[in-house]
């Protein structure tokens, strides 16, 4: 066994090994025999905090989905307003996928994302951040006093999300070269 983790952070490391194993080999070969060999501990030791592949692959989801909202909510929290908000949260969400480009190919790879457009309609399967992103355009909304058919509001709310998505995509891609930070706290690459 090697000395390269403490027993507390264990199920940290296991996650972060399975989220390289599903990305360079797909989910369908992860194992808790693979993430026990990449974390050098027994056989036996990831059964200590997973009943099973399906029991680690959704804390996986819940770990990493978890760590994004937590910093999507701390950029948004001293927010004045809707924009301003909407702005951070697009800086937030691109700053941490640039970061955590695993975490971008494990959430955006076969993790099937709910995002139910329709405006007043919330989900419980629907993509977390996605639902805030879609809160905000609405108290944006609100607060300019906007009207918009539903139509028009599923249009808007695509196109924001696909902006900031796209922008998070593009800094995962390994090669691309840039002559500025994607760490931008405010959100110039964003509007």
């Amino acid at each position: 066994m090697a000395d390269g983790y403490h027993h507390e952070n264990l199920r940290q490391s296991l996650i972060d090994a399975g989220i390289k194993i599903i990305n360079k080999e797909g989910e369908e070969n992860l194992s808790l025999r693979k993430v026990a060999a990449a974390c050098n501990v027994s056989h036996a030791a990831p059964y200590a905090h997973f009943e099973n592949k399906e029991a680690l692959v959704a804390a996986i989801k819940d770990d990493v989905i978890g760590r994004f909202m937590s910093k999507l909510e701390a950029a948004t929290a001293e927010s004045a307003t809707a924009d301003e908000a909407i702005v951070a949260m697009g800086s937030a969400y691109v700053s941490f996928f640039s970061k955590k480009p695993d975490y971008f190919a494990f959430v955006f790879g076969d993790q099937n994302i709910s995002a139910h457009l329709k405006p007043g309609k919330e989900r419980e399967d629907d993509f977390a951040p996605f639902l805030m992103l879609r809160r905000l355009y609405l108290a944006h909304l609100e607060e300019k006093g906007l009207e918009r058919t539903a139509e028009e509001q599923e249009i808007e709310l695509i196109r924001i999300w696909s902006m900031i998505h796209g922008m998070a995509s593009i800094a995962c891609m390994k090669g691309v070269k840039t002559s500025f930070s994607w760490n931008d706290p405010e959100g110039r690459l964003i509007f």
